[in-house]
C-alpha cells in the first residue's frame, strides 16, 4: 500500500495538510507521522506508555472487566477494546544455544532505535521473510561478510520506491473522499479495478503483460500480481503461470544459476505467503561479500559461540541478525490472560484455533472487542482502512448498548460457530491452506494449523458488519436490554 493510502482518512483536515514524500516512506517519517497525528489530537494524554497488560479478567459479579499491569495498576471497565496488532508479538528461532553467541544478536522486530553500524563485520541473518527481505540488502552494503540463512525462499516484487512527482498528491488529495470510498467498498481496502478474466483464459502475452505491470510499473502495488487474474489466489494452474513470471525474473536477475534456483519458491502457490515487497533483494546475491546457504540442504543444528553451525560447517560470526517473524494474529491475544465468564481463558477457548463473530467479538467474553481479529480481513487487506472500520463499529456498538440501557453485548454461540465456518468454507475455497504460512499459523510449533483472516473481501466484510449493525447488533445477546431493542434502529455502524 503506497503511503497515499495507508494514512488516516478520519479526519479530512489530517489528510489534506500531511505531504508525504514518497510511495514507501522510511520510518523516520512514518514516526514524524505518528507524532503528528498524537499531537494534532492531543492523545499522549490517554496513552500509559512503557506498560505491558498482563491480564483482562472478567468479574461475573460485578460485570465489569478487571485489568492489570506489570507496573502493579488495577484498572476497573465496564468495556474492553483489544487493540494489540496482527504483527506484534515477535517469534524467537526455535534454535538451541542462542544465548551462548558471543557476539551481538539482533531481532528484527526489535530493531535498537539508535540503529546498528555493521561495517567491518560478518553478519548471519537468519530468514528470508518480508523484515528480511527489507533488511538484508541494507546490511550488505555495510558488512565485510553477509551470509544469510535459508529454509524457505519467498516471492517478493519490485517495491519500485520514488518520491511523488509534482501534483501527484494534490491530485489524489482533490478527490480524497471518492478515493477513500472507492477503497472502503474494494475487496483489498484500496481503489482497485477488480480483474475479469482468467489467467488461463488469455494468450501468453496477455498474462505476460499483467505481470509485467506487477512487476516494472512505478506505480504498482501488491494487489497488480494478487488480483490479476480472477483465479491467481483460487486455481493451481492459474498461479502457477505468476508463480512462473516470478521465478523467471529472479533466474534472469541472480548470476549464479544455483542461487538463483535456491532462492525460487516451488513449493507453494504465489501469494498464499506474504507476498513482499523488495528493493535490490535478488541483486543482493550477486555481491561477492554475501553468500547464500540453503538450511534445506544442510540444516541449522545450533548457534555456537563463533557463530552458526549447519550439518555441514560452523559459519564464524560477529554479529547475528534474526529475522524469525511473528506469532501472527492471535499471538498479541494470547500472550495476555484474558478469561471471560466463569473465569474461562481465551487461550482455552483458542486451543484449536481462533473463534470469533466478525473477528471483532469473542463468544463467552462480554463486553470484550478485538480491532481486525482472526477470522476479520486485517492483515489481506488495507490495515489502516481495515482499523478504520473496526474501530467507528466498535465505537457506534458501546454508544448503542449505552443508549439503549443494555448492560452487556457478546456474541450468541450461534453466530459466532456460524462465522467460524463462513470463513473455513471461504479460505478453503482458495489455494492459501496449501501453504506453510504465518496465515495458517505454521510457523510457530503447536499452534494449529488454521486459515486465520478472513478471505472474502474487506468490501462485502463491511457490508456485513453494517447490516449488523443496521438490525439492532444481529448475532450478539444483548444482555439486560429492554424490549424492542433490536428495533433495527442502530445507525449502519463503521460506514464512514
Amino acid at each position: 500500500m503506497n503511503s497515499l493510502d495507508y494514512s488516516y482518512s478520519f479526519d479530512p483536515d489530517l489528510q489534506q495538510e500531511w505531504h508525504w514524500t514518497e510511495k514507501y516512506p522510511t520510518q523516520p517519517e512514518i514516526l514524524r507521522y505518528a507524532d503528528h497525528v498524537a499531537d494534532r489530537f492531543d492523545l499522549r494524554r490517554d496513552i500509559r506508555f512503557r506498560t505491558r497488560v498482563e491480564s483482562t479478567v472478567w468479574d461475573d459479579d460485578t460485570e465489569r472487566w478487571v485489568v492489570r499491569t506489570d507496573a502493579g495498576d488495577e484498572v476497573s471497565a465496564r468495556f474492553v477494546v483489544h487493540a494489540s496488532g496482527c504483527l506484534s508479538i515477535y517469534k524467537r528461532p526455535e534454535i538451541p544455544g542462542l544465548e551462548s553467541f558471543r557476539g551481538p544478536s539482533y531481532h528484527t522486530a526489535r530493531w535498537p532505535h539508535e540503529g546498528v553500524d555493521f561495517t567491518g563485520q560478518r553478519v548471519g541473518v537468519i530468514g528470508t521473510g518480508s523484515s528480511a527481505i527489507q533488511a538484508i540488502p541494507l546490511i550488505a552494503q555495510q558488512a565485510a561478510e553477509l551470509t544469510v540463512f535459508q529454509r524457505t525462499p519467498n516471492f517478493a516484487i519490485p517495491a519500485n520506491n520514488h518520491e511523488y512527482p509534482p501534483g501527484h498528491q494534490e491530485a489524489v488529495k482533490a478527490r480524497y473522499d471518492e478515493h477513500r470510498e472507492r477503497a472502503r467498498a474494494s475487496m483489498l481496502g484500496v481503489p482497485y479495478e477488480m480483474p475479469e478474466r482468467s489467467a488461463l483464459e488469455v494468450d501468453e502475452e496477455e498474462r505476460r503483460r499483467r505481470y509485467e505491470n506487477a512487476w516494472s510499473n512505478a506505480d504498482n502495488v501488491l494487489a497488480d500480481m494478487y488480483l490479476a487474474f480472477t483465479d491467481t489466489l483460487s486455481d493451481q494452474a492459474s498461479n502457477d503461470t505468476a508463480s512462473e513470471f516470478v521465478r523467471q525474473r529472479i533466474r534472469e536477475i541472480v548470476a549464479d544459476p544455483d542461487v538463483a534456483e535456491t532462492l525460487c519458491p516451488k513449493d507453494y502457490p504465489i501469494c498464499t505467503k506474504r507476498l513482499c515487497v523488495a528493493t535490490g533483494y535478488y541483486e543482493t546475491y550477486n555481491r561477492e561479500n554475501v553468500r547464500l546457504v540453503d538450511l534445506r540442504k544442510t540444516p541449522l543444528v545450533e548457534i555456537s559461540p563463533a557463530g552458526v553451525r549447519t550439518t555441514e560447517r560452523e559459519h564464524e560470526l560477529d554479529a547475528l541478525v534474526l529475522a524469525t517473524g511473528f506469532d501472527a494474529q492471535t499471538g498479541a491475544l494470547t500472550a495476555i490472560d484474558i478469561r471471560g465468564r466463569g473465569g474461562l481463558p481465551l487461550r482455552e477457548k483458542w486451543s484449536a484455533g481462533p473463534r470469533s463473530y466478525l473477528g471483532i467479538g469473542v463468544a463467552g467474553f462480554p463486553n470484550m472487542f478485538v480491532v481486525t481479529g482472526p477470522q476479520s480481513p486485517s492483515v489481506l487487506t488495507n490495515m489502516m482502512t481495515a482499523i478504520e472500520q473496526h474501530v467507528e463499529w466498535i465505537s457506534d456498538c458501546v454508544a448503542w448498548v449505552r443508549d439503549h440501557g443494555v448492560r452487556t453485548v457478546e456474541p450468541t454461540a450461534e453466530a459466532e460457530a456460524d462465522w467460524v465456518a463462513h470463513n473455513d468454507e471461504v479460505g478453503n475455497a482458495t489455494l492459501f491452506p496449501t501453504a506453510n504460512s504465518w496465515y495458517m499459523g505454521s510457523n510457530v510449533e503447536g499452534k494449529p494449523r488454521v486459515f486465520m483472516p478472513y478471505i472474502g473481501g474487506f468490501g462485502p466484510y463491511r457490508d456485513r458488519c453494517a447490516e449488523v449493525a443496521r438490525n439492532g447488533y444481529e448475532g450478539f445477546l444483548l444482555d439486560g436490554a429492554p424490549s424492542g431493542a433490536r428495533s433495527g434502529d442502530a445507525e449502519p455502524a463503521g460506514m464512514s
